[in-house]
């Protein structure tokens, strides 16, 4: 088994001599220069990735890490705790949205238990590192060495998935008051205030959001994680599912291949691998706009620019299923239009 520095050594930029080659190809097609917007960056883009040459993806998959946390003892949510293990029996029934979403883009779901505080669920990958992490407002979610422990697990997992075929990954998260630890990650990392960045989750009342702020900066107090050092940041005052999504990022970065982000406790993340290994950045596709509030502050920071504007805010990797359709599209221009060279065609310069 790799070590997490060898598989972070193993993260390089993207191939530019590819990308301009791929720039030039899209400037042939029978189509005006540059008439495909954000669907020819996104081509170009994926040129890039040593992983996906050809623009062929035959294996899609979405990872979704499934986990409790101990802030949801201070009441900054009004989903029952009961619900992260209710709903991820209900993705192994294949009756969420995420699942019915992946199976319209043709994308497989692993459904990883990474810290569900119940029994085990049938069907889930078994990573546990414990029943919730802990409770942020009064410590530190995890130790280091746990949150080294599952970055390296859940990058080896997405390698092991790159060895099974898969050329792009998706992330999802499942876990209830799982918004409060993302926030915080967040706040830190981008050197803001929670009354910037905390929003209202699954619903939580807005005359009430003036708590879930003081307990992100509770949180903040008390631990106070090193802002330069993000395994610090996700180990006191994150959670083990966003760690799990930011080993999958670091994997699928190290095997040269994409993966799409979902909504706000992937920016977190993001964020997070970003600052273990920059260049984690290029293999990054921002599905949509999350809802929530603190969201566009965490994409400035992460200079991406989602695809997708639908006021969504379901998380479960949802987003992600829904720009795979993109990822498809952008493919098929590259592969299958024709020439303006084979046209007899002749543009205006």
């Amino acid at each position: 088994m790799q070590t997490l520095s060898s598989i972070i050594n193993t993260i390089v930029p993207l191939d530019n001599v590819a990308m301009a080659r791929t720039a030039t190809r899209l400037d042939g097609l029978v189509k005006p220069t540059g008439s495909f917007g954000r669907l020819e960056h996104l081509a170009i883009q994926l040129a890039g990735m040593r992983g996906l040459p050809g623009h062929h993806i035959d294996r899609k998959q979405i990872i979704v890490m499934v986990a409790d946390h101990g802030v949801y003892d201070e009441g900054v949510t009004i989903s029952p705790k009961s619900a992260t293990a209710i709903h991820a029996q209900n993705m192994m029934k294949g009756i969420t949205g995420v699942c019915v979403l992946a199976v319209n883009a043709g994308a497989d779901i692993k459904v990883v238990d990474v810290g569900i505080d119940s029994d085990p669920v049938p069907g889930l990958v078994n990573m546990k590192m414990g029943c919730g992490s802990g409770n942020i407002a009064q410590g530190p979610a995890m130790s280091r060495q746990q949150a080294e422990d599952l970055l390296l697990a859940s990058a080896y997992l997405t390698l092991e998935q790159v060895a099974n075929g898969v050329k792009l990954f998706g992330v999802g998260e499942l876990g209830m008051a799982n918004t409060t630890p993302a926030a915080a990650v967040i706040s830190v990392l981008t050197d803001n205030h929670p009354q910037q960045i905390v929003g209202i989750g699954a619903n939580f009342p807005i005359e009430r959001l003036h708590h879930k702020v003081a307990v992100v900066q509770q949180a903040i107090e008390i631990n106070r994680p090193d802002a330069r050092d993000s395994i610090d940041v996700l180990a006191k005052v994150g959670g083990y599912d966003l760690v799990g999504m930011t080993g999958i990022m670091l994997g699928a970065a190290s095997a040269g291949l994409p993966v799409i982000l979902d909504g706000f406790p992937s920016y977190a993340a993001a964020l997070a691998a970003c600052r273990i290994a920059p260049d984690v950045r290029h293999y990054l596709i921002p599905s949509h706009l999350s809802a929530e509030k603190g969201s566009i502050i965490a994409l400035q920071h992460l200079q991406l620019a989602p695809y997708l504007h639908l006021d969504m805010r379901l998380g479960e990797g949802s987003g992600a299923a829904l720009a795979m359709h993109l990822v498809d599209a952008a493919c098929a221009m590259y592969n299958n239009m024709g020439l303006l060279a084979d046209s007899n065609i002749v543009l205006p310069l």
